[in-house]
């Protein structure tokens, strides 16, 4: 590849990179009142399933994270652990489906780890949070409680919504992936 190429070929992916975060910043501030909190409704978070097809999605949804937590009631606290969260599942995402060929399966892989350990993580950093009584931290059902015990009530709170956005964006980029080859 001469240097013209690999300019526009870096040019493309910084576009790309950069439309991602913004419909990522875009869709989480659309519906705001339900994208932060331990009950929460992000579909933005169905762009995740971006990174089973290149590398470069890791970091247009780090830089969106981090750009829409910017509005989080838990401050600080969701700009890293939110951001690092979803910087270790889209990796991960990537890692384990970088091999697949399948949409169904790339789908698939990308919904088991934010679903799991994306969520863990999550509710780990809401369990952090309520724990040093953080401002905007909520408490779970039962705050009495043990950290595990904790980190359980608010990973089953965070759960079902993530679950309807990665449904939505299943959907949404299943079909994206039928007119737009998402690995260039």
């Amino acid at each position: 590849m001469n240097s013209q190429e690999q300019g526009r070929s870096q040019t493309y992916n910084l576009t790309v990179t950069a439309i991602v975060a913004a419909l990522y910043v875009a869709i989480t501030t659309v519906v705001a009142p339900f994208s932060f909190g331990p009950v929460q409704l992000r579909l933005s978070e169905g762009l995740n399933h971006l990174a089973a097809w290149n590398k470069r999605y890791i970091v247009a949804l780090g830089l969106g994270v981090l750009i829409s937590n910017f509005l989080s009631p838990l401050g600080w606290i969701d700009w890293v652990f939110g951001t690092l969260g979803t910087v270790i599942m889209t990796s991960l995402t990537y890692y384990f489906s970088r091999s697949v060929k399948g949409t169904l399966a790339k789908l698939a892989i990308s919904t088991l780890i934010v679903s799991t350990i994306g969520m863990a993580i999550l509710a780990a950093e809401f369990t952090f949070a309520f724990n040093i009584h953080a401002a905007g931290a909520s408490a779970p059902a039962d705050v009495h409680a043990n950290i595990l015990g904790q980190w359980l009530s608010f990973y089953l709170m965070v759960l079902p919504g993530e679950l309807a956005s990665l449904i939505v964006g299943g959907i949404v980029i299943f079909a994206l992936s039928k007119v737009v080859n998402l690995s260039k």
